[in-house]
């Protein structure tokens, strides 16, 4: 089996490293130091959309899997089909569930998916009117892709007109204005092929850069998976009342949807309402929820790309995974980059797993080249011993200005 893997962050690192283990062929593109152990990487001649087909056309791959969201929504999935190519993905009509956030909340609205109450708006003015009859705290949302920085909780009107005029400035007038949500967030993440959805085990992602969920949103600063997470009814709760009915809303409007689903979810005193979808695995969840598996992935991904999950099975590991990210300095602001990374090897010798998310080779010498730097990853018997075993090794690597969140984790412990 040859796969194409499209990316170059620890997610597309920590699906090479499953699918080597599964005994495949890995090629990544472009790829990152950290996946020269587990794959072949091939640079992309260009950005545009059939750059990627001229470097898939050159590998010859099984399949392709496409990683992040900007390529998805830039509709690289449909050019490789089209070119007779399978393809672990969503179209590009149907990736604006995460494309765009109004498309994505009118969506829910129309399929009748549990979510929070909001405005979709499209200037400022139009916000701002919204904003004055609004009780706090609310929540602003860039209405396109944001690298997961896109969204303010603003506790009051001074802070939402802050909000507004961040968001405006950076990312379009476009909004979303919802109600703020009470409860505990979990990440679930299915596998789809138009009609039916094969579950992955439930995660929770850290999204603030300090320990107790504080500081502004980032793209994630680290991320666990238990099986404690959502209890058996919780899981079928959701399959029926959230992933079943966008399936077949998206289908019958028109735009099936194939590939990783993501829906963020509150889990709220009324019961789970969807917080964002996402139309590709989670980064950091994907390296926590990667470590879990323990048998099916390839096989899996295989029949999706050729069109249907029928007899496609997952084992997993019981014991919890945690992931903790080292963030460069600045991040999520303006990241510093080219600090020298050292401890990797000391890391890998306490037993933990070290996906590189925003890493370069410069003379020999391994940097830092992004916000994210690397996602360190291990299992154990319990979630306590997870955490531990994760912490130990990253305390094993250094580079300067490093950021790292101290609380990963932390909030499952009470179920155990």
């Amino acid at each position: 089996m040859k796969v194409l893997i499209i990316g170059s962050g620890g997610r597309e690192h920590a699906i090479a490293w499953r699918l080597q283990a599964d005994g495949a062929d890995v090629y990544t593109c472009p790829g990152n130091p950290g996946m020269d152990t587990v794959s072949t990487r091939v640079p992309p001649p260009g950005p545009k959309p059939e750059d990627y087909l001229t470097a898939t056309k050159a590998v010859a791959p099984d399949f392709v899997v496409i990683g992040p969201e900007a390529p998805l929504v830039a509709g690289v999935s449909d050019l490789l089909r089209a070119n007779g190519i399978p393809v672990v993905g969503p179209t590009q009509a149907a990736a604006q569930l995460e494309g765009s956030k109004i498309f994505a909340k009118q969506t829910l609205d129309a399929a009748g998916i549990p979510t929070a109450a909001f405005h979709a708006t499209r200037s400022v003015d139009e916000a701002r009117q919204i904003l004055e009859s609004s009780a706090f705290p609310i929540v602003l949302k860039a209405d396109g892709l944001a690298a997961g920085k896109g969204v303010i909780i603003a506790q009051n009107a001074a802070e939402a007109e802050a909000a507004l005029q961040q968001l405006d400035s950076s990312l379009g007038p476009n909004l979303v204005i919802e109600e703020f949500l009470v409860g505990e967030e979990a990440s679930f993440i299915v596998l789809a092929d138009g009609k039916r959805a094969l579950p992955l085990e439930a995660s929770q992602d850290h999204k603030t850069i300090f320990d107790g969920d504080r500081g502004p949103n980032t793209g994630g600063m680290g991320s666990y998976s238990d099986g404690r997470i959502l209890t058996a009814d919780q899981q079928a709760g959701v399959m029926q009342s959230i992933i079943y009915p966008t399936l077949e809303y998206m289908a019958r409007t028109g735009n099936p949807f194939s590939g990783f689903l993501y829906a963020g979810l509150m889990m709220t005193a009324a019961g789970p309402k969807v917080l964002e979808f996402n139309v590709r695995l989670g980064d950091p969840e994907t390296q926590s929820l990667l470590h879990r598996i323990d048998t099916g992935f390839a096989d899996t991904l295989q029949r999706l790309a050729n069109g249907s999950l029928e007899g496609a099975k997952i084992t997993w590991h019981q014991d919890p995974s945690v992931c903790v990210v080292l963030a460069s300095h600045g991040y999520p602001d303006t990241a510093r980059t080219g600090d020298e990374i050292r401890g990797i090897p000391e890391a890998q010798d306490t037993g933990a797993t070290v996906f590189h998310s925003g890493t370069k080779r410069e003379n020999g010498i391994l940097k830092t080249a992004g916000g994210r730097v690397l996602g360190v990853t291990s299992r154990g018997a319990t979630l306590a011993d997870a955490i531990a075993n994760t912490y130990r090794g990253v305390d094993c690597i250094h580079f300067d200005g490093m950021q790292v969140r101290r609380d990963i984790g932390r909030k499952g412990l009470k179920r155990w």
